[in-house]
């Protein structure tokens, strides 16, 4: 442990440094030696427990420690450790004083460390042979309230079990003051061995209030334990062990309303965005599209669009603005796609850009083979993906908004946190246990507010007024594509189906084609790839804008939407110990209580 091997690396170093100024004689007649290699050969103690004007434990303690260092230059005194802590409580643990043998002060100091007070006694002076050190301290609560014993108990480790030192007669002296004598209940028990150790050992009683135990040649890491049972609301307990909904509960709660609130939050920023999409909430089938809606366009305003860069490079070929060829070329094994410019009107300036990011050109005649991986075309194709967003922002139909719903549900989850955060400090300014498990909660909560703050008081793309209107004209060309051929059929055959087109008559191959491009936005491609192929087979064609593979249209369509969602066009290529209680009615054991601490070398 690393408080057990701080005041030996000390204590090892300064040796270094003084043998090596001592001259290579002395240094090969006085061996080095770990300063823990000592023993004691007597230590005694008396426990004094009484009760302070408001009812809590007292303990004063002296400890007679007789050490038995060598005789060559190795220890400057002992290190003795006290805990600061008991069950969840400050002990307050004050050293009052260390002397010598005939009452003389012996230089110390002390240290804290993982709730352990560390008492250093000596200076560079080396000691040698047996040496007495009496140390006076003092604690308070170190009497536990009734619990599942139904009793108080004095429940004390007497000798520290993390030593390595050899005890050779060791006798302790618990006495309570008159006003606790008076509340014993006769139930009294001793432990003795390893930690762990259920051994019993023989406790004395004058029948009054004193109590004795004695033990000889204990080996290091051995315990002595002694349970002693109190009458139950004999002691007042400190606030830290006694329950406090306000730093123990309450907490949690707090933080449990945070965490719903920050949830919340984005629960009403996603309604408002949802709320935003709707305009009359009514969806009619519709066959066609405007032109000025562009598949690359309505993937910004349709909600979990699908395989935009497939959609629009269709989109330029049933428009006649690009063509599509699988035709393998000679030595290659596999098909790549490409894509052959045309020249055709270019219905709509995102189809412009979406031809120049392509082909890198305006160029007309053109072949481009689909590259495995190209750091050029793939950023350029992230710009044009990047631009629908902006594109749809220009045209109006979208826009950004904050969520007053989320806004006031992260405004009361502040709050709660940060009566959470308070409730914290105020139970591990008093010590309370708790604080450690509140401390670990708030963390993992703040985490979340603070992350549900920004999403709440931030700006959410929505769409406009004239944005849902489109969304419901493009939600009703996904209605036109689900449902049956036959009421397909019938609308375009009816009468307000044939005013809208040109001639007036029905072209279905020419409706189907131009749908396609939104199929594959709504994930529809293979069932609308089928009703397609069924059409070109009813009407004796094949497509114009795709040809040179033996497949059927609604596998080329397939192959070729993996092929471009799969290639490397979407991103640019990679560059490289606790107590138990109960002792006092037989069911402890040694290390089982409070005390202890530690003993070692300096």
């Amino acid at each position: 442990m690393f408080r057990r091997r701080l005041p030996r690396i000390l204590a090892l170093t300064v040796s270094v440094a003084a043998l090596s100024s001592s001259g290579a004689s002395a240094t090969a007649a006085q061996p080095m030696a770990d300063v823990d290699d000592f023993d004691f050969s007597s230590w005694e103690a008396t426990f004094d427990l009484s009760l302070d004007d408001d009812g809590r434990a007292v303990l004063h303690a002296t400890e007679t420690r007789v050490a038995e260092f060598p005789d060559f230059d190795q220890n400057r005194g002992i290190v003795a450790g006290f805990p600061e802590r008991y069950q969840g409580a400050p002990l307050h643990t004050t050293i009052l004083s260390v002397r010598d043998e005939d009452g003389q002060p012996v230089v110390f100091e002390t240290e804290e460390d993982d709730d352990v007070l560390y008492v250093l006694t000596g200076d560079d002076d080396f000691v040698h042979g047996p040496t007495t050190y009496v140390i006076e301290y003092e604690m308070h609560d170190v009497i536990l309230a009734a619990s599942g014993t139904k009793v108080d108990e004095f429940y004390w480790d007497l000798l520290p079990l993390d030593s390595t030192q050899d005890i050779g007669a060791f006798r302790a002296d618990i006495r309570f003051d008159e006003e606790l004598a008076s509340r014993l209940t006769g139930d009294a028990a001793c432990y003795q061995g390893g930690q762990g150790a259920t051994d019993r050992c023989e406790l004395g009683f004058d029948g009054a209030g004193d109590f004795t135990v004695e033990a000889s040649q204990l080996t290091a890491g051995e315990g002595v334990t002694v349970a002693i049972a109190l009458e139950p609301g004999t002691v007042t307990q400190p606030p830290a062990r006694l329950p406090n909904p306000a730093t123990d509960v309450v907490p949690f709660a707090a933080g449990g309303v945070a965490a719903l609130l920050s949830v919340g939050g984005w629960v009403g920023a996603a309604a408002m965005v949802r709320r935003r999409r709707r305009a009359t909430g009514i969806v009619v089938a519709q066959y066609d599209v405007p032109d000025d809606m562009p598949p690359l366009l309505a993937s910004a305003i349709v909600p979990g669009a699908r395989n935009a860069l497939s959609a629009q490079i269709i989109h330029l070929a049933v428009r006649g603005m690009i063509r599509l060829e699988d035709i393998p070329e000679a030595g290659e094994k596999k098909r790549r796609p490409r894509l052959r410019r045309l020249d055709a009107p270019i219905p709509d300036p995102l189809d412009a850009q979406s031809l120049r990011a392509l082909f890198g050109s305006d160029e007309r005649g053109v072949i481009m083979k689909m590259p495995k991986n190209s750091q050029s075309f793939a950023e350029r194709v992230q710009k044009l993906l990047k631009s629908a967003p902006a594109v749809a922002r220009d045209r109006g139909l979208t826009t950004r908004a904050k969520s007053p719903a989320a806004r006031l549900l992260l405004t009361g989850a502040l709050i709660a946190f940060a009566v959470m955060v308070g409730l914290f400090v105020w139970g591990a300014a008093t010590g309370r246990d708790s604080a450690i498990g509140v401390g670990v909660a708030m963390v993992a909560c703040g985490i979340l507010v603070l992350i549900s703050t920004i999403m709440a008081f931030a700006k959410h793309t929505v769409l406009s007024p004239d944005g849902a209107l489109r969304l419901e004209y493009l939600n009703g060309v996904r209605e036109f594509i689900r449902v049956a051929e036959a009421d397909r059929l019938r609308m375009l055959q009816s009468y307000s189906g044939a005013e809208r087109r040109d001639d007036g008559g029905v072209d279905v191959i020419h409706v189907y084609e131009r749908l396609l491009p939104y199929a594959i936005l709504f994930g529809q491609e293979k069932e609308w790839g089928g009703v397609l192929e069924s059409a070109y087979s009813q009407a004796h064609r094949e497509p114009g804008w795709i040809d040179g593979s033996s497949y059927g249209i609604a596998t080329r369509i397939a192959l070729f939407s993996a092929a471009t969602s799969s290639s490397s066009v979407y991103a640019s290529p990679s560059s490289g110990s606790s107590s138990s209680f109960g002792g006092s009615s037989g069911g402890g054991f040694s290390g089982g209580g409070g005390g202890g601490g530690f003993s070692g070398g300096r």
